[in-house]
């Protein structure tokens, strides 16, 4: 206990030397979560950073969401405590290499469906579908920002979508969220074959499962899950979403279809209602990379600075200024 107690109060002075701020995912182990200046998602902490006056950010998430805060702050320093603290999904589209496919994970029993080579690139999407507007999740890496027109996020892929002027769209690299926002626009959504691991495994028989061990609780999904899933739960939203959700509703148990870290904050901010996870396995191993001796050794040597080239981070972060600035 004392050792942890000296690492929190190294942490501190060193934030304090550095003029640092310690941004935190809602994915993140929850003493991470707990030494954080802010918790949220990848999005709403990277405007959180653009409008703080700081010198340094110390961003515990996996690699794009630290480019992000580099594309919407670049005049600081921005550090990420674990370099191989990797999003999957992020690498399964590439702008103009062949990409990485990720066939099995460990305790994922499906196997992936890929519509597209190896080789495939968004390029060759937007060579193939010339025209069409593309919109990118956030969940991806800078260049392919930089390569979109307009990003969007779990919360707000409709709006985005029904905001283009045009009647069908390119949604990457998530196939689950492209599904989702298919279901719920007229428009026709052309979707890439990438997913997040995590969500893409929760299954029908999971979803009767839970309901059998909490016939009281609520459901609420990702939109990352498949669209069977999301077919059944009685709300839809994003990591902040169902922060907002839990707290506003009257019921008093939940059933969470995400990332087990979130049910730390849940619990937290309401210590009078119950959560349960849809399964106990829905954890993302690189958000875990990230510990307190990291952060720690981050903020003592500098390690590892993240910094997007301007060629990349001018026509990414205008891709998300597109999407901030619909209403």
């Amino acid at each position: 206990m004392t050792d942890f107690r000296e690492l929190q109060e190294e942490i501190l002075r060193l934030k304090d030397k550095r003029r640092a701020v310690i941004l935190a995912h809602n994915y993140q182990r929850d003493d991470v979560q707990d030494i954080a200046d802010f918790v949220g998602d990848s999005l709403e902490l990277s405007r959180t950073a653009s409008e703080l006056k700081c010198d340094v950010i110390v961003f515990c998430g996996v690699n794009f969401m630290a480019e992000s805060a580099s594309i919407l702050s670049p005049e600081k320093t921005v550090l990420w405590p674990v370099k191989d603290a990797i999003c999957p999904m992020a690498g399964m589209i590439t702008v103009d290499r062949p990409r990485r496919l990720w066939k099995t994970f460990p305790g994922y029993d499906r196997k992936a469906e890929y519509s597209f080579p190896e080789a495939f690139t968004l390029r060759d999407m937007k060579a193939k579908y010339p025209g069409v507007p593309v919109v990118t999740y956030v969940n991806t890496t800078a260049d392919v920002k930089a390569e979109s027109d307009v990003c969007c996020t779990s919360a707000n892929g409709v709006k985005v979508v029904e905001s283009l002027d045009a009647d069908r769209a390119i949604c990457v690299p998530d196939r689950n969220l492209a599904r989702w926002i298919a279901r719920n626009t007229e428009k026709e959504i052309i979707y890439w074959d990438g997913f997040c691991h995590v969500h893409d495994k929760v299954t029908a028989e999971d979803v009767v499962t839970a309901r059998k061990e909490h016939p009281d609780a609520v459901f609420i999904a990702h939109p990352e899950c498949r669209l069977e899933i999301l077919e059944t739960a009685d709300h839809v939203t994003s990591t902040s979403g169902m922060l907002r959700y839990a707290k506003a509703s009257d019921a008093r148990e939940f059933i969470i279809g995400t990332e087990i870290g979130l049910l730390y904050r849940l619990r937290k901010e309401n210590p009078d209602k119950l959560f349960y996870p849809i399964r106990k396995d829905m954890i993302c191993p690189n958000m875990k990379r990230i510990t307190l001796q990291s952060v720690a050794r981050s903020l003592k040597e500098m390690t590892y600075e993240v910094k997007v080239a301007e060629d990349i981070r001018i026509p990414a972060k205008r891709a998300l200024d597109r999407m901030l600035a619909i209403k």
